[in-house]
């Protein structure tokens, strides 16, 4: 088995829309699977012409939302109203391993292709389901997006501070982290299924997720009965070094959360006396004296540009960052070096997965993200092939 691409071989039947859908089947293709995707004739998916700042693309059905995670993907157009088209689904379903969708539960009974009914007709399949609320509840049926479930979740209200109000992420992350937790499901169900030779349905919550995202938070809660409050730029760990800091220019975010840590940020400032200094030599010391430790961190940060700083810190094993824009991030040595962001053949640049399995350089998607059916005639004649072998 390759060790780069371990879903080789692997057929994903991806009737999804937006971006939480289209990303989960996106990463399995990154991975070698041969993903399917399937849209209706009439419009597609409906990212295609929204998202981003590209007018011109979008309105080609060409959305920079769409071309994010739409490489490495044949399309294929059917009315699943229409009897024929609807077999050709059935078609698909019958030799696919993984059927990714994000509808909702009454859209797929409706259409037929609810969880109950493909489980008699394919035993062997797995079916991932990604709604905003999961199975089950009186908001199974609710639709969603990222900013809904942000708001629904509790994420949103611990974001900002104090003065702002609640305030969303500034990237649907929780779109992007419903994707990688439904790839991770899937990724069990498949080992599950090598053991036992049967499908499973998988039912993968955005509202679940999000709260997942909050772990240690909810556990706080939940012991202590605190509810958390708008921090702002504040860390959750609430140590006096720990946060955003601005220096003489620029901004550093500082981690200082551990004795050593305290000890390599006082001497990176050659303030070795703060090591002796009462308020601050102890940790309970420093928490009393926050106020007079933050003054001190605040006074030497001014003294340098971020950029030095961080160079300093990082060098000296202090958790510090300065704060980058997206496009200095993406510029950035270590992110280059990465490879994270891939070129497609038609020259689309496009992230690619967050990790490497055994010494992959990078994954890069194996084709351009397809128009709306452009691959429908290749992907019939794939399938008739496929259907008729396993009549022989």
């Amino acid at each position: 088995m390759s060790q780069t691409h371990p879903f080789s071989g692997l057929i994903v039947v991806d009737f999804t829309h937006v971006l939480a859908g289209p990303a989960c089947s996106y990463y399995l293709g990154l991975l070698g699977a041969t993903v399917i995707k399937v849209e209706s004739s009439t419009k597609g998916d409906a990212i295609r012409h929204r998202g981003g700042t590209d007018a011109l693309g979008a309105s080609r059905g060409m959305s920079t939302a769409y071309l994010t995670q739409g490489a490495g993907k044949r399309s294929i157009a059917l009315d699943l109203g229409d009897d024929a088209d609807f077999e050709t689904m059935l078609g698909l379903l019958s030799v696919a391993d993984v059927f990714v969708e994000n509808h909702r539960p009454e859209t797929m009974k409706r259409l037929g292709l609810d969880e109950t009914r493909l489980s008699q007709k394919f035993p062997h399949l797995i079916h991932c389901a990604m709604t905003g609320y999961g199975r089950g509840g009186p908001q199974e049926n609710t639709s969603a997006y990222d900013v809904n479930i942000q708001a629904s979740c509790g994420l949103m209200d611990a974001t900002g501070t104090a003065d702002s109000g609640p305030m969303r992420a500034g990237a649907p992350v929780l779109d992007y982290g419903t994707a990688m937790a439904a790839s991770f499901a899937i990724s069990a169900a498949l080992f599950e299924r090598s053991k036992t030779g049967k499908g499973t349905f998988v039912d993968v919550s955005m509202l679940e997720t999000g709260l997942s995202l909050m772990s240690s938070t909810i556990t706080d809660y939940l012991k202590t009965g605190n509810a958390p409050k708008r921090r702002g730029n504040l860390a959750n760990s609430r140590s006096p070094g720990a946060g955003s800091f601005p220096c003489r220019t620029g901004v550093i975010s500082l981690g200082v959360n551990e004795e050593a840590h305290f000890q390599s940020l006082a001497r990176s400032f050659d303030c070795d006396h703060w090591l002796d200094d009462p308020r601050f030599s102890k940790p309970d010391a420093r928490k009393k004296n926050a106020a007079d430790l933050v003054a001190e961190i605040e006074k030497k940060l001014l003294e340098k540009d971020a950029v030095e700083w961080e160079a300093i810190l990082q060098k000296n094993g202090v958790p510090a960052a300065r704060l980058r824009s997206l496009p200095e991030a993406l510029a950035s040595d270590q992110v280059v070096t990465r490879g994270f962001v891939q070129t497609t053949d038609d020259g689309i640049q496009v992230p690619t997965v967050p990790f490497r399995l055994g010494g992959a350089a990078h994954y890069t998607p194996s084709s351009n993200a397809p128009k709306l059916g452009e691959n429908s005639t290749d992907v019939e004649a794939w399938l008739n092939d496929l259907l008729n072998a396993k009549g022989d």
